[in-house]
């Protein structure tokens, strides 16, 4: 068990901290299952309900970069308790919505909880515990984070099925009850040594380019959004990014020093990450709508078809140590980013007419091959940060992983709309596969980004190990 390595008296925070941890992730995975149900609801179309998905994740991305000021300000367990709190009452808003619009403001209000959850916990978990006990406590509390997405589709089709829903919110609820008087007991109200003024210019401005940049990409689907509204959004986005980045090298403490971008590796990655993760994050999203509307499965089913993605990816895991410590980072992501591409696009193959056990070996292929490309990323990224860096790298890299997912969420909506306009006559499931085979393709570009990377890299050192 990893925690052996932990002393007994670290134990309850570990606990803790693991349970927020499946709660998030749980919650991440278990929405994409019902969105058919919910949009037969609230009287939508299942093709449009990007913004569910969408909004979570952006929410996530816009409120990470807070997190550790926050908690560096107030004290772990007082962020914490709030971070508790506000994800509980997002999931009773969502529960009790009436329509998309008070849904979409509850997932917001959700995600805003779920931004603080896993960022505050592992910083309390790094301020209680040594130096040589971290690395079996994050070890430890990484386990939910796998278990969630495997548990998340199926718990989600299920309860869909025999009640409603709602419940895919309300089961929450319990946790987040039992979560606060644990937290009063075991969370450590840690705070920052000193006092740093926080970088409120700099936020505004990457949390304005992140939502300007993907209700750009959501509003191409024209969903009553003008053209030039459209236009004016992403201009606008952009120039918000762009201010950031000079801002970022004019001030003393900036959200995210420009220093870490002299470091090749973190500088690819971070663009890999970015452009890799918008078509692979999008899968998650259409996969369910391609089982249940493309193809009329129920929730139970079109969820159970998630397990073998899940586990497979847990399985890869140790293979992608393996593959990089043969064949280094370059060509190991080089060649998984087109299998990845191609594994999305093939998705198009799926159908009725498609034995279960092949549909079963593609879902597993693709779940093996995402899951190695998360671990290879993610690990070029943050390999060669130096401690002074490492803190301030995890956490743009949590965001970039969020707001591509936001992205990938978006892109694909505005891509079935459009289909669905032109192809739709002939069945839900034509628009669904040509979304598949350009987000594949939109996968295949970032092979130019690891394409950069240099064959020969330089040893590892130590950095503060990422929960995917």
């Amino acid at each position: 068990m990893p925690s052996a390595a932990v002393p007994h008296a670290s134990r309850p925070l570990l606990w803790l901290v693991a349970a927020s941890v499946f709660m998030q992730m749980l919650d991440s995975s278990i929405v994409n299952t019902a969105l058919p149900s919910m949009a037969n609801s609230l009287g939508e179309s299942p093709l449009q309900m990007q913004s569910v998905v969408m909004i979570y994740a952006l929410a996530n991305a816009v409120f990470i970069p807070a997190s550790g000021w926050l908690a560096d300000r107030f004290g772990t367990r007082h962020v914490y308790l709030i971070a508790v709190l506000l994800f509980a009452a997002g999931s009773l808003a969502c529960a009790l919505s009436q329509s998309l619009a008070q849904l979409v403001a509850s997932r917001a209000l959700q995600g805003l909880g779920g931004a603080l959850l896993l960022p505050v916990g592992r910083l309390a978990i790094l301020r209680t515990v040594s130096r040589e006990e971290f690395l079996p406590a994050m070890s430890f509390v990484a386990i939910p984070a796998l278990v969630g997405p495997l548990v998340g589709p199926t718990l989600g089709g299920w309860l869909t099925e025999i009640a409603s829903w709602h419940w895919i919110f309300l089961i929450n609820l319990p946790i987040g009850v039992l979560a606060i008087p644990v937290a009063l007991r075991v969370m450590p109200n840690h705070r920052g040594r000193e006092r740093t003024r926080f970088d409120a210019v700099g936020y505004l401005l990457l949390a304005i380019g992140m939502v300007l940049l993907t209700l750009a990409l959501d509003g191409l689907s024209g969903l009553g959004t003008a053209h030039a509204l459209v236009l004016l959004m992403a201009v606008f986005g952009l120039a918000a990014m762009a201010g950031y980045w000079l801002h970022a090298g004019a001030v003393a403490h900036p959200l995210f020093p420009l220093q870490m971008f002299r470091l090749p590796s973190f500088r690819i990655g971070i663009l890999g990450n970015l452009f890799s993760r918008v078509g692979s994050g999008s899968v998650p999203y259409l996969i369910p709508l391609l089982l249940q509307v493309g193809m009329g499965l129920s929730p139970m089913q079109a969820g159970t078809m998630m397990v073998p993605v899940a586990l497979a990816g847990m399985a890869s895991k140790r293979a992608a140590v393996m593959l990089v410590g043969r064949f280094g980072y370059r060509r190991v992501l080089m060649v998984n980013t087109v299998l990845v591409g191609l594994m999305i696009a093939a998705f198009v193959l799926v159908g009725a007419q498609q034995p279960l056990w092949l549909r079963i070996v593609q879902f597993a292929l693709f779940g093996a091959v995402n899951s190695l490309q998360f671990t290879a990323m993610n690990t070029v990224t943050l390999r060669d940060l130096d401690t002074e860096y490492a803190s301030a790298g995890n956490s743009l890299l949590s965001m970039v992983m969020m707001l591509a997912t936001s992205f990938g969420v978006a892109a694909a909506g505005s891509l079935l709309a459009a289909f669905d306009q032109y192809l739709g006559a002939h069945g839900a499931q034509l628009p669904l596969q040509a979304t598949f085979i350009c987000m594949g393709t939109m996968t295949l570009a970032s092979t130019l980004v690891f394409w950069q990377l240099p064959d020969q890299r330089p040893p590892a050192r130590t950095v503060e190990p990422v929960a995917e």
